[in-house]
């Protein structure tokens, strides 16, 4: 078993939740829920790694606070 690490977010304008595997062209998705979004981001990843496994163009580092005055 293969684990990725996805980024989310939920767009203002629709309501969906998006998501995406940094560095791995291709691998994103949307959902009504965060549920739903998972399902479809596995089928995506699935799909995408029957060509073989992906040379990642970048890798998940984590997330930082930004403070402006």
């Amino acid at each position: 078993m293969q684990t990725y690490t996805a980024v989310i977010e939920k767009c203002s304008d629709t309501g969906l939740y998006v998501g995406y595997v940094p560095g791995f062209p291709g691998a994103h998705s949307q959902g009504k829920t965060l549920d739903e979004l998972n399902r479809n981001l596995q089928e995506v990843v699935s799909l995408l790694l029957e060509d073989g496994e992906p040379l990642l163009d970048a890798q998940f580092v984590g997330t930082q606070q930004v403070a402006v005055a």
